[in-house]
């Protein structure tokens, strides 16, 4: 079917900003789509408005009323009461606009954003009469990034009832479930949604405005147009397939070119949406090497597991048991990515980690976690692991301190067993671009890059349990494993592997 579509945008706008702008709406993908640009401009200090209506025949420019002092900075954009109306006057003046001149859709889209090329043509598939392409945001630059889309009220991101009283626990429950979501390629229903929108011309037709309703105090003039549009027996979604790069600040600019690169991976090697390309505020993957784990602790360390990660990779290194059955069941309905060696590969460990880091880091995941299957948090740590992410926006790696429990109660320390006295990475922020560089050793190479070191770095009063050395079955099966790969000690240290054996080590009970 072929669609006309009226693209429209109030344009107050930084020049560099508004260059990428353009850009992308030009490069829109418009099979069977009859395209045309209607900009207002608002007193702009630049032409490039002007310039890009003498180089497309299908647009039209019309002059901002008046002047007012628009202000935004590195840090937010300030919005005063009266610019919001006068942004609604202008959204208003092109529904009444797309309406007298018949256009099938109206798409209104901030002139901050850089569309990806498949989003106009996705959302008309939908064939929602009003629906917003989600992307992310830090509205502040000490926050997480937050979607332009929201489920009620001013900006109330969980569902509760009327009536309902929330715990803290609760609500933030619900908020990750939302964000979570949204997180994950879809089309879901909203309460409240904006600056990347296409309205169908039934929707025009029914009545929706931007004016504001005199009796509703929340601010924006999107509040008022998401209300009155339920009002009017009209549904709000939101569409994940391919988010926007929002240029909240120019210091964004930057990182812009990550963004095209990835559209660009995505259009010519692979149908897949960008939203699969594009890193997923929050989310967690958790990368884990596997071999014959069925008997011991997988099943334990797995299910702790899908109390807080989003997605999974898991390297099989061969296993002869039900490792892998184990994993999928465990993991059933968490996106999972399994991949077996055939012959066995762990006398050259470092093929493994590297082959595991390159699963983890190819995730849509803000955020990797390397665990070996018999590693887990001390039992508190799920609920404490999404706040202590949430609170590290500058962070890009956490260290914590691992304990080696020599019995379900008991930790071992003594010269040779101390690493819960030192804090070592094992969450690491997934950074489009990042170049590891390895301990090329065949044993004990590290699970992460050793250059992660070099960025910033924090650390966690969180305890990490390491079960493998529980059973006495596991202790000896280690020594001999670390005697035939290692036997002089080169890459470890050979009394410690001695002292594996010790029939009376020192333990302290864990608290």
């Amino acid at each position: 079917m072929n669609y006309r579509v009226l693209l429209a945008s109030p344009v107050k706008q930084q020049e560099r900003i508004l260059t990428e702008f353009l850009e992308s709406i030009l490069n829109l993908e418009k099979n069977q789509v009859a395209l045309d640009f209607i900009f207002i401009d608002d007193h702009n200090d630049h032409t490039l408005l002007s310039h890009f209506a003498l180089e497309q025949p299908n647009v039209r420019i019309l002059p901002g009323d008046v002047k007012g002092t628009y202000k935004c900075d590195e840090s937010t954009h300030h919005w005063r009461d009266e610019l919001i109306w006068k942004v609604a006057d202008y959204k208003n003046r092109f529904i009444n606009i797309a309406l007298e001149e018949g256009y099938d859709y109206l798409f209104l889209v901030d002139s901050d954003l850089y569309l990806a090329p498949k989003t106009l043509i996705h959302l008309l598939s939908l064939e929602k009469d009003i629906v917003s392409e989600v992307f992310w945001t830090k509205w502040k630059p000490d926050l997480i990034p937050l979607p332009q889309v929201w489920v009620k009220d001013q900006y109330t991101l969980y569902e509760s009832e009327n009536g309902d009283s929330l715990t803290e626990n609760q609500i933030t429950n619900r908020t990750q479930e939302f964000l979570k979501m949204l997180s994950r390629p879809g089309t879901y229903k909203v309460g409240g949604l904006g600056a990347c929108t296409l309205i169908s011309r039934k929707a025009l037709m029914r009545g929706v405005s931007f004016s504001k309703l005199y009796n509703l105090g929340f601010s924006g003039e999107d509040r008022h147009f998401c209300i009155r549009a339920a009002a009017l027996g009209l549904e709000l979604y939101a569409d994940t397939h391919y988010p926007p790069f929002h240029i909240y600040r120019t210091s964004q600019l930057d990182k812009l070119q990550v963004y095209k690169n990835k559209s660009a991976k995505v259009l010519s090697n692979s149908p897949q949406s960008l939203s699969e390309s594009i890193l997923n505020p929050g989310s967690i993957t958790l990368g884990m090497l596997v071999r014959n784990e069925a008997h011991r602790h997988l099943e334990r360390v797995l299910k702790q597991a899908t109390e807080y990660i989003d997605q999974a990779v898991i390297l099989d290194d061969a296993s002869t048991d039900n490792t892998i059955e184990m994993c999928r069941e465990i993991l059933q309905g968490i996106p999972l990515t399994l991949r077996s060696n055939r012959k066995p590969t762990f006398h050259d460990e470092i093929l493994l980690r590297k082959q595991l880091w390159e699963m983890a880091v190819s995730t849509q995941s803000e955020w990797i976690i390397i665990f070996d299957a018999d590693e887990m948090f001390e039992e508190n740590g799920p609920k404490q692991l999404r706040d202590l992410l949430i609170r590290s926006p500058d962070i890009d790696f956490i260290s914590f301190r691992l304990y080696d429990l020599w019995t379900e109660n008991h930790y071992r320390e003594d010269p040779y067993w101390q690493a819960h006295k030192w804090y070592r990475p094992f969450v690491v922020r997934n950074i489009p671009g990042f170049q590891g560089k390895w301990r090329e050793t065949p044993q004990h190479c590290g699970r992460f890059p050793h250059n992660i070191t070099e960025l910033r770095g924090g650390t966690s009063l969180l305890r990490i349990k390491h079960l493998g050395w529980i059973r006495a079955q596991d202790r000896i099966a280690k020594y001999y494993r670390y005697k035939q790969l290692d036997p002089n000690g080169k890459y470890g240290n050979l009394e410690q592997y001695h002292s594996i054996l010790d029939p009376s080590p020192n333990l302290i009970r864990w608290e």
